[in-house]
């Protein structure tokens, strides 16, 4: 076990949180390579903070800069470093959970580690199975229970013996073991897109766990050219209008073994959303269509499997599942969020069966953008009170009053509060700085900085910083909302070129989106402005903004970004001839359609993993263009019937393991192009998923593609 001392801590601490402000008197050019280099420029984001008990102390998992091991870390609620770091001989810390007040036990590899602060020891506890993950402590802390091949597993702490308390678990059809698709056919554990795994009852009698069962979803072939000999790879992957997973809850008795199951409705057509236990043992169930028309929530009494629905909420203008649900501090009443109002807000209601309508609990003028944590006798949320842009944490006391504004940093703030209320962990990232873990008082005042991860070729950097602007619709009364970094010496009288993206809904934010941020900050130095736009559909601007989307993808969409050109070609410093698109997924939709359906919109396009027909959308997408059955004339907004309008540069990008858009959509339009005579180009990835720009070595090649791309067609004026 490795100790240091108190102040050589507080010593290297201090230098660390020096390095932002330290700028180099020259610095040198910034490259790809610099962006893509092991080990990583923004170093290690720290994990989730987990609280003790006693709210005293809060642990998480990362490594300093330059240290590609996640090792443990331990603070004390006012953000002072315990002299105790886990044992460097030991893997990399995966989960963490609190067996009381002063010990810790982790999952690192395929064991069990318990860490004492009283003791200031770390020392390996029991082996697990291969594999094991979702670690959850029992009530007692004598026991911990976690998922392996997707059955729940029990690991004892005085036997040191491991049971297996399921038997579900039905492996993959995939040989591939990669993409968003390749799951188990049966498995407890999360829907391909969201839900729970499991929770224990407060009694430890009872697990409560989520059970997903594929075996009636379609089989789509995704052939691996990779392998020895080419490899169909056959996956669960269904289309709007298929029949999707199976979503189911159980009730596992612990002790012997028996499994009752909930009698929820139509589970191939609805999601569970959460589940969580009352500290009475009520299990309170929360689902919704995966059309998001129609969301229930049921309450089950202790020792009992009668569900019991307590609220229905039906709108056939809603969206997406933007969803929660959580016991009120009291046990009596439920917290849920919903759309209810204008913005999304916290609901209360009465578990028991009164009829009472929900009453809302938080300001209107806001959403609150997820679930509340309880903590003492308030809730915790985060909202975007302060503006559109920036995401804050709020604390509501459930004994009357507004809610507060706990966090003050400007950006993107997550928190995590102690279980008195007492302290908020929040983690903060903004333009400039990747996430980071703070700590401050639930009462106000001044936050105290815990990690400071980036190594310091990314602290002796100056970044760019994002301005944001508004402007007038072209086409109805909305204002919309911008996003755009500029390089830093911009000349008088010169115009520079712009480039929109990466685009997509909801990306006008103060934070740090990983490698994209990176890549902006690279095509920035290059001379390139930055633009990037809240279309409709993004959340802060209220229910219709957000609603327009329904049923109009790659539509009044494109209209918005039609008016954001038209607001940047305004400006003295913008070469109107100049102008890009790039993105992935439905930001890779939205720059191929535009091009089609607006040519001369944009110069160039980047559309990087497409969704270009709305017939191999996902059966999560009914959210948003329901069926081929219900709404045919949606699902013949195909690419492939505007392709004669593309005039303009195109650049394709798509890893042929993309199960979430297929590479034969794209395949399939490419091949019309070349029929008709267009010129357009194409940048494939063997073995690339839909997350290609995460994934090692595609992430460098691909987006060196799109600068590439960009830089022969816009980096000159045209003469």
């Amino acid at each position: 076990m490795q100790q240091i001392s108190f102040w050589q801590t507080w010593v290297v601490a201090g230098l660390l949180m020096m390095l932002p402000s330290i700028v180099t008197a020259q610095e040198g050019e910034l490259t790809l390579d610099d962006l893509f280099a092991t080990p990583k420029l923004t170093g290690t984001t720290p994990s989730q903070p987990t609280w003790a008990p006693n709210s005293k102390h809060f642990a998480f998992s990362w490594s300093e800069p330059g240290n590609p091991r996640r090792g443990l870390w331990v603070f004390t609620s006012d953000g002072k470093q315990v002299r105790l770091n886990s044992d460097t001989a030991s893997e990399s810390v995966r989960d963490i959970a609190w067996t009381d007040a002063n010990t810790i036990v982790s999952l690192r590899g395929n064991n069990l580690w318990q860490t004492s602060l009283s003791q200031g020891k770390d020392l390996q506890l029991m082996p697990v199975q291969a594999d094991a993950h979702n670690l959850s402590i029992s009530p007692n802390g004598k026991q911990a229970a976690y998922i392996r091949n997707g059955d729940l597993w029990l690991a004892d702490f005085p036997s040191k013996q491991n049971r297996q308390l399921t038997k579900i678990g039905i492996a993959s059809l995939s040989s591939l073991q990669k993409g968003r698709y390749s799951r188990p056919e049966r498995e407890i554990g999360p829907g391909i897109w969201s839900g729970p795994t499991y929770k224990w009852s407060p009694d430890g009698k009872t697990i409560a766990f989520h059970i997903v069962d594929r075996r009636e979803m379609r089989k789509v072939p995704f052939p691996d050219y990779l392998a020895d000999e080419t490899n169909p790879n056959v996956v669960r992957r269904s289309y709007p209008g298929d029949p999707n997973e199976i979503r189911r809850v159980g009730l596992l008795d612990v002790e012997s073994g028996n499994i009752i199951y909930l009698d929820l409705p139509d589970p191939h057509a609805n999601q569970v959303i959460d589940f969580n236990w009352s500290p009475s043992g009520a299990l309170l169930v929360d689902i919704a269509s995966d059309t998001a028309v129609e969301r229930k929530l049921f309450v089950v009494a202790p020792g009992e499997s009668q569900l019991r629905e307590i609220w229905r909420g039906v709108r056939e203008s809603r969206m997406y599942t933007s969803f929660g649900s959580t016991w009120h501090p009291d046990g009596k009443k439920v917290v849920f969020l919903s759309d209810l109002g204008d913005r999304y807000g916290l609901f209360t209601i009465d578990a028991s069966p009164s009829g009472d309508r929900p009453q809302l609990l938080t300001d209107s003028s806001y959403d609150v953008l997820s679930v509340p944590s309880i903590a003492g006798d308030a809730l915790f949320y985060p909202g975007n009170g302060v503006n559109p842009y920036e995401q804050h944490v709020y604390r509501l006391k459930m004994s009357g009053g507004d809610p507060e504004q706990v966090t003050g940093l400007s950006g993107r703030n997550d928190g995590y509060p102690s279980p008195d209320g007492r302290h908020l962990v929040f983690m903060h990232s903004n333009d400039t700085s990747p996430p980071e873990l703070y700590v401050v008082s639930s009462e106000g005042g001044d936050a105290t900085r815990v990690t400071n991860s980036p190594l310091p070729a990314f602290t002796e950097r100056t970044w760019a910083a994002a301005e944001y602007v508004s402007f007038p619709s072209l086409v109805d009364e909305y204002t919309l909302h911008a996003r755009i970094l500029k390089p830093t010496n911009m000349q008088p009288g010169k115009k520079y070129p712009v480039l929109f993206g990466p685009v997509y809904s909801n990306t006008a934010r103060n934070r740090w989106a990983g490698n994209y941020s990176l890549v902006q900050q690279l095509l920035v130095r290059k001379g390139y402005i930055i633009v990037q736009v809240d279309s409709r559909g993004s959340d802060g601007y209220g229910r219709a903004f957000r609603e327009e989307f329904l049923l109009g993808f790659a539509d009044q969409d494109i209209e918005d970004y039609a008016s954001a050109v038209a607001y940047m070609e305004s400006l003295d410093y913008v070469d109107p001839d100049r102008i890009g698109i790039w993105g992935s997924s439905y930001g890779g939709t939205l720059s191929v359609y535009s091009l089609l359906m607006k040519p001369g919109l944009f110069q160039v396009g980047v559309a990087a993993a497409a969704a270009v027909d709305p017939m191999f959308f996902g059966t999560d997408d009914v959210a948003i263009v329901r069926t081929p059955q219900t709404h045919p004339e949606i699902f013949e907004r195909k690419a492939l019937n505007y392709a004669s309008n593309l005039q303009d540069k195109l650049l394709f990008i798509h890893g042929m393991q993309d199960h979430v858009v297929p590479f034969k959509t794209v395949a399939v339009l490419a091949e019309e192009l070349i029929k008709q005579g267009k010129d357009f180009d194409f940048a494939f990835a063997p073995g690339a998923t839909h997350g290609w720009s995460r994934e090692q070595n595609y992430d460098r090649y691909l987006f060196g593609k799109i600068i590439e791309y960009f830089d022969r067609h816009l980096a000159v004026p045209s003469k």
